[in-house]
């Protein structure tokens, strides 16, 4: 190991333990998703000591990404996220194992991409956009036993201290999160781990003459899909590392 990767790897054994830091080494984790939240997330994941990423993306670095996906540049537009992904860990952590996948995930093949990529993961971390890939994940996670947790919905929400760590069953104030509850109940999923935002969206108004699928009523803030990500990562390293819950103070807040 070199003399940075000693260097950050001392201050992450001081507070997760030298068999909680072996522990992240030895891990596997599958990232579905490199955008705002997933690119955010991977980094943060290798920052925090996991030995073995599965980058998964099949699209390229775009302008508009500039304004929150942490592997956009101007010298990486046109380039595959997969790949930068993959580079940018490379040089985090030469040590790291990255392996990218330039696929793109639908409902119909989630179980052979499943079996392909995640049959050993550690951990599966859902940034996709798609509803459908979403809830066959979940129901794929449910019947298997993989360890998920998922992303929701990051757009038109202004206030990070609004995001929250809950089971999909248990929020608030989140569209996205209502129609995974409605179709999960239906596929017998009964539980997922999931990064929301509680807060009320912010209501924006369509652009004259677009199409629904041009999605132009979505705003996006530079700081939420990475908190969001960095908070999936954050989740995912404590479970993995074997660190219990929050401890409070005896006497309360001080």
């Amino acid at each position: 190991m070199t003399d940075a990767g000693e260097a950050a790897d001392s201050r992450l054994v001081r507070i997760m333990g030298r068999e909680g830091v072996e522990r992240l080494r030895a891990a596997k984790v599958v990232v579905l998703g490199l955008g705002g939240v997933g690119s955010s997330c991977a980094e943060a994941l290798v920052r925090g000591g996991v030995g073995h990423l599965v980058l998964v993306d099949h699209d390229v670095v775009q302008p508009s990404n500039l304004n929150r996906q942490a592997l956009a540049f101007m010298s990486t537009i046109g380039k595959k996220k997969a790949q930068v992904m993959a580079a940018m860990v490379r040089d985090i952590n030469p040590q790291a194992n990255a392996v990218p996948v330039e696929e793109f995930l639908l409902a119909e093949n989630v179980g052979a991409f499943m079996e392909a990529w995640a049959a050993d993961a550690d951990y599966v971390v859902d940034a996709i956009d798609t509803i459908s890939a979403k809830l066959a994940l979940a129901e794929y996670a449910c019947a298997h036993g993989t360890p998920l947790i998922s992303s929701m919905g990051a757009a038109n929400k202004l206030h990070p201290e609004c995001l929250r760590e809950a089971d999909l069953f248990q929020t608030v104030n989140c569209s996205l999160c209502r129609i995974m509850r409605k179709e999960g109940r239906k596929r017998g999923i009964d539980h997922l781990r999931v990064i929301y935002s509680c807060e009320q969206p912010v209501p924006v108004e369509v652009r004259e003459g677009a199409t629904r699928r041009e999605r132009t009523n979505l705003g996006t803030a530079s700081y939420m899909p990475p908190i969001m990500g960095q908070m999936m990562a954050g989740a995912v390293l404590r479970e993995l590392a074997g660190i219990e819950g929050p401890q409070s103070s005896p006497g309360g807040a001080r």
